[in-house]
């Protein structure tokens, strides 16, 4: 059974002067030649992305969207109609968000959180920067410290709030953050609290995330980066724990928390030196 706005593994049924038919239990789909694999022949079987083109036709394609069904992404407006907007999500027939799906109205070159969703009456891909209704947070099975993918959402009093595996929302809080973020941004993290319904303010499941890997995971990823960069750089780095917060996420991409942890047991294992002004590989 074809998904449509997925990636689906087909055989080529036949080839014809203008590319491939993909075998899908019917007529078959088109692969154009521009997309066709070079030496792809019949019998073969290629992974492909199925969505409808500008003639409302389902077509086959080897180019990899921004996004597929279901995925929240950040997409920027290329053009404008009465009846909504056209995004670019990396396709050769662009993204369109109905005027009905917006929530304030889209601007030319404006980028936009979005997700992509399959219209019931049509059966084409859409999008709608309405987001809210496919979140929630009953019937989380996440657990603490479970490893996730966030994206952000918004920027609120205490932090920012996420969307955790395109499902749930929790909250960025602004001392676990160390550069620059917003809207749209993706980044790995970890659950770090979760608060039950009947002990949160808001009477729903509350969830604190933090970027990153948790523990003894985090710091070994951390070493491995840190001994690298020593490496790297001739044995020497000018940071140690006096250093700037800021400096030490801009050039390492941790925490100074995480670098302060890390070091100190790099040091302990003897495979570094801290000095007056940094740290340095052990000879």
């Amino acid at each position: 059974m074809i998904r449509v706005g997925e990636y689906n593994t087909l055989r080529v049924k036949k080839e014809l002067g203008f590319g491939l038919i993909l075998d899908d239990g019917q007529e078959g789909i088109l692969l154009p030649t521009r997309f066709v694999p070079k030496g792809a022949k019949p019998g073969d079987e290629l992974t492909v992305f199925l969505y409808h083109d500008g003639e409302d036709r389902l077509i086959a394609t080897t180019q990899h969207p921004k996004g597929v069904l279901g995925d929240i992404v950040l997409l920027n407006v290329v053009s404008l109609t009465p009846q909504g907007a056209f995004l670019d999500w990396g396709l050769m027939k662009d993204l369109f968000v109905p005027k009905s799906k917006q929530l304030s109205g889209m601007r030319l070159g404006g980028d936009y959180l979005v997700k992509i969703y399959l219209d019931e009456k049509t059966g084409r891909l859409a999008a709608t920067e309405k987001i809210e209704p496919f979140l929630s947070n009953k019937d989380v099975t996440l657990k603490e410290k479970d490893l996730v993918n966030l994206i952000v959402y918004r920027r609120t009093d205490i932090g920012y709030v996420v969307i955790i595996n395109n499902h749930h929302t929790g909250v960025l809080h602004f001392n676990e953050i160390f550069r620059d973020i917003k809207a749209g941004d993706r980044l790995p993290g970890f659950i770090k609290n979760i608060i039950d319904p009947d002990r949160s303010a808001s009477g729903e499941t509350e969830i604190d995330v933090v970027p990153g890997k948790p523990g003894y995971e985090k710091t070994e990823d951390a070493a491995a980066k840190i001994l690298r960069l020593l490496k790297e750089n001739k044995g020497h780095l000018p940071y140690h724990d006096k250093s700037d917060p800021e400096a030490i996420y801009s050039f390492f991409g941790m925490s100074k928390k995480t670098f302060k942890m890390t070091t100190g047991r790099l040091y302990k294992e003897k495979k570094i030196l801290i000095t007056d002004d940094g740290i340095q590989l052990a000879r």
